[in-house]
């Protein structure tokens, strides 16, 4: 595969092999997408192609994004991405790059971002062991010591305690094509990938 895709996640089901086996899938919307730029060695000092996704209102963009795609006579879109490659020779500005680029069989890497959880405690966070739950214990659910005593005196940076959790960029590597819709541009790939339905994703 050249370049990659962005798309969307759709969702989760399942379908069965010829052996009557359960194979879990995901279902992807991706694309089509448009070439919106071409960096070269000579003025980017690498080689790279970047592509847009998701027309959206140009009231929803920046003057300097709408004087970014108008220069190439681009639609207003609502995401942009870089994908270095190795030639430039293939393409051009204002290709419409779609699913027929990929083949069933072919093993991708997707990106996303894993589902926000919020602010977190410390046994979801770092599964941490809870404290008795006996009676007249006050540690269930407390974080207990955190420093190291009077030496060195203070608290280590990045120790492991409550905040946030999740919402965090995640590739999962060699995911298989099962099979291709070039006319609704769907993609179904075995296994699960990061995000909620509706999340951007990304593949190559």
């Amino acid at each position: 595969m050249s370049i990659g895709l962005l798309g969307k996640k759709v969702g989760m089901t399942q379908i069965f092999s010829n052996t009557g086996e359960a194979i879990p899938v995901t279902i992807l919307q991706l694309g089509p997408c448009m070439i919106t730029q071409i960096k070269n060695t000579e003025l980017h000092g690498y080689k790279a192609i970047q592509i847009g996704y998701s027309a959206i209102s140009k009231n929803n963009l920046t003057q300097p994004q709408l004087g970014h795609l108008n220069k190439v006579n681009a639609p207003p879109f609502k995401y942009l991405k870089e994908y270095k490659i190795k030639s430039i020779s293939n393409f051009e500005i204002g290709q419409i790059i779609t699913v027929n680029q990929l083949k069933i069989g072919d093993l991708v890497n997707v990106s996303g971002y894993s589902i926000g959880k919020g602010f977190t405690g410390y046994q979801k966070r770092h599964h941490f062991s809870r404290g008795p739950m006996s009676h007249g214990s006050k540690n269930h659910r407390q974080p207990g010591s955190i420093g190291a005593g009077t030496t060195p005196g203070r608290v280590f940076p990045g120790k492991k305690m409550a905040g946030r959790m999740g919402h965090k960029k995640i590739t999962i590597k060699n995911l298989q094509i099962v099979d291709i819709n070039s006319d609704k541009h769907i993609v179904i790939i075995k296994g699960a990938i990061p995000g909620k339905p509706g999340n951007l994703i990304s593949i190559i």
